[in-house]
């Protein structure tokens, strides 16, 4: 599977658009007024962290101060309901990840329209990972699939709506057909755990989820859905490793606001989280969590989102996962 050919040209495009000089300047943001982040997950998730990394220096760099709102709910649909209809002055930023993609299709009423939002920037990516508890002898994806291939598979992940259960389950219904039994948790930590305790045959999860157990060998990757290995967990094999070159599957984390926002103050805050993101400390924290920053252009990040929406939709409905 081709995964999200968009991703890759989001990566190598637009960056010297995105450092452009930005007709918006702060002066449009009221100063008496907060930056408020509507984060679509629950505390100390990824775009939890995220969110408060770039927001703090957002914040320090526009002189304004930031509020975090955690509104977790329906999948990230509550949270982007929220940005969706808030006053369109540019302060009120939702956090969000793949999910606002999957939403699309995965939701019949999400409660608020795409369309009533735009995209300030996506601002990293990061792959999907599949473990094992180290008790099994399989090192290998291949191997996994050879070991399994007369046996149901348990796999857990983060839910039936998460990035990883779609990309997991695309994955062993089109490329390595095996009978799976998705066991669905509230989150990514109990979904680990799960895999840590050997309850489970198998973990889908995205990197920053699980690399510090993989390192600790509390797990063992087998395969990480990137073009190349990642140095934060350098002994996991990538998919191409194991036979299947054409599977690349990757999580985002990305600022949208209300569509209605002028377009200068968005290319102006898309311009100060460019230049946050090449901050070095900001960079080898986000590589060292297991994400890659991206450098795009508000337009970039927005065409990117659509055409996640439309990739997503694709295999939301290749799965037939029950529609919400």
């Amino acid at each position: 599977m081709r995964y999200t050919d968009a991703l890759q040209l989001l990566i190598a495009s637009t960056f010297a658009a995105s450092l452009a000089p930005a007709a918006g300047r702060a002066q449009q943001l009221n100063p008496a007024q907060p930056l408020t982040f509507i984060v679509a997950f629950a505390p100390g998730g990824v775009a939890d962290g995220i969110a408060r990394i770039i927001g703090q220096k957002l914040g320090d760099r526009l002189g304004l101060r930031v509020v975090v709102e955690n509104r977790a709910g329906a999948g990230g649909n509550l949270a982007a309901k929220i940005a969706a209809s808030a006053e369109p002055d540019g302060h009120t930023i939702l956090a969000t990840t793949t999910a606002i993609a999957i939403n699309e299709t995965l939701y019949k009423n999400k409660g608020y329209e795409t369309a009533e939002l735009q995209a300030i920037a996506v601002a990293a990516s990061t792959p999907e990972v599949l473990a094992v508890n180290p008790s099994t002898r399989t090192k290998t994806l291949r191997g996994f699939v050879e070991a399994f291939k007369d046996k149901s598979v348990t796999f857990a992940s983060a839910g039936v709506g998460s990035g990883s259960y779609i990309a997991a389950e695309y994955f062993f219904r089109t490329q390595a057909p095996l009978k799976l039994v998705h066991v669905p948790f509230q989150g990514g930590a109990p979904a680990v755990n799960a895999a840590v305790g050997n309850h489970v045959d198998l973990l889908a999860i995205s990197l920053p989820s699980v690399a510090s157990q993989i390192n600790q060998g509390a797990l063992r990757g087998i395969a990480i859905a990137a073009s190349a290995r990642k140095p934060v967990v350098p002994d996991v094999p990538t998919y191409a490793e194991s036979g299947y070159p054409e599977f690349i599957a990757s999580s985002w984390v990305a600022f949208l606001t209300s569509a209605k926002v002028e377009k200068a103050i968005v290319r102006h805050l898309n311009k100060v989280i460019q230049e946050i993101l090449m901050e070095p400390t900001i960079d080898d924290r986000l590589r060292g969590l297991g994400f890659e920053p991206l450098f795009n252009s508000s337009d970039a990040a927005d065409a990117l989102v659509r055409s996640e929406i439309r990739h997503w939709g694709e295999m939301v409905r290749a799965i037939n996962s029950d529609l919400r």
